[in-house]
């Protein structure tokens, strides 16, 4: 048995920030997490760039969550306060063109050992391998343990990239002891796509200066062909909407209207590729694309160059997915992130039912929920 104030259950950035938030009032913290070490999504997130937050102004910031409860808590804890506290870890940031904001250091390393070494200064205790077995109690290497704590918050995240920890499995649990759960989904994801054999030398190959067309609204974005699909962030942007039977184009020049594709291909000499490629300036994955959902071409493919339809069977599987939908319902909760039913359990971070577009975004909302329930326990 160990008694504390406060026990936090799962160590993402939403469990750390409400264990902090804890911490630095002097109240006793124990977080409990399954995996042999803190963070490991925050890590591999940060692995090619760590975006924190991004700067422009609240009404368009909020907007991207279409989560209207989630509102006040970054209203309290937004862009400037995330900055703020970064800064305050020693860590020196910087905005990009787009207003996305990343620590110079560009890595999550950095800020998690700075994160980590204040946590330990405000005696907050971290319990790794110590796998949530309901209530408060625990597996551990060490046996079974049960902990005796004022308040409990949960932080176990949502059901994506359970190799790093977030696997979902608290779900089936808490819906069973009837706590409403919205079933979850995923977000930001790439799309599954059924190539053809001439798809493979273009594996990997970005698809630049071109505009995803959902549902009659073209949207600029930069994406990739792999091999299980497309993928990247201008795809991640419109999965929300895909997921929800979208239907999906691509408009490989956008900066051109369709009369003007048709003059030049017409104006152009040679096979059809060639006249994509030297009249439209098109690459080779460009082109492709368009030979893989249009072929054979007509005469004149100008109104496919400006409207592909893309076949697809719908978005990656779950656990692919960069975030997820769905999670502990709002109906479940009060304004405090507290459970209704259980009076003193809070919960916060990707466990909520929310979700946004990547950069920026989802760190903040899992900082600023952290923060949220962790001043209510406190």
């Amino acid at each position: 048995m160990e008694t504390v104030d406060a026990l936090v259950i799962g160590a993402g950035p939403a469990g750390l920030m409400a264990a902090e938030t804890l911490g630095r009032a002097g109240r006793s913290v124990l977080v409990a997490d399954r995996m042999p070490s803190p963070a490991r999504k925050f890590l591999m997130a940060g692995k090619s760039g760590l975006n924190l937050t991004k700067v422009e102004d609240a009404r368009t910031f909020r907007a991207a969550y279409d989560c209207p409860a989630l509102a006040p808590m970054l209203d309290a804890f937004g862009p400037r306060e995330v900055m703020e506290w970064a800064e305050t870890l020693g860590q020196p940031l910087f905005t990009g063109s787009t207003g996305r904001v990343f620590p110079r250091a560009m890595k999550a390393s950095p800020l998690l050992r700075a994160w980590l070494a204040r946590l330990d200064g405000c005696g907050v205790r971290l319990r790794p391998r110590w796998d949530w077995a309901g209530g408060t109690a625990f597996s551990t290497p060490d046996g079974p343990v049960e902990v005796s704590a004022r308040t409990t918050i949960l932080a176990m995240g949502g059901a994506s990239w359970s190799r790093l920890g977030s696997d979902g499995r608290w779900a089936g649990r808490l819906a069973g002891q009837g706590v409403p759960v919205t079933p979850f989904a995923p977000a930001n994801a790439g799309l599954d796509v059924a190539w053809s054999d001439h798809m493979a030398p273009h594996f990997g190959a970005p698809v630049k200066n071109a505009a995803l067309v959902v549902d009659g609204r073209a949207r600029r974005g930069e994406f990739v062909i792999s091999r299980r699909g497309l993928e990247g962030g201008g795809l991640y942007a419109v999965s929300r909407a895909l997921r929800r039977g979208a239907t999906l184009a691509i408009d490989l020049k956008p900066d051109l209207d369709e009369a003007t594709v048709s003059r030049r291909l017409a104006a152009a000499k040679g096979s059809t590729a060639n006249r994509l490629r030297k009249a439209l300036r098109l690459d080779p994955a460009a082109i492709a694309l368009l030979m893989e959902f249009a072929r054979p071409l007509p005469p004149d493919p100008a109104p496919l160059v400006k409207r592909l339809a893309v076949s697809h069977r719908g978005l990656r599987p779950l656990d692919e997915a960069i975030s997820t939908a769905g999670g502990l319902s709002w109906e479940a909760l009060d304004g405090n992130l507290m459970l209704k039913d259980r009076p003193g359990t809070f919960a916060c971070g990707e466990m909520l039912d929310w979700e946004a577009p990547t950069g920026g975004y989802l760190m903040t909302a899992c900082l600023a929920t952290g923060a949220w329930a962790g001043r209510a326990a406190m």
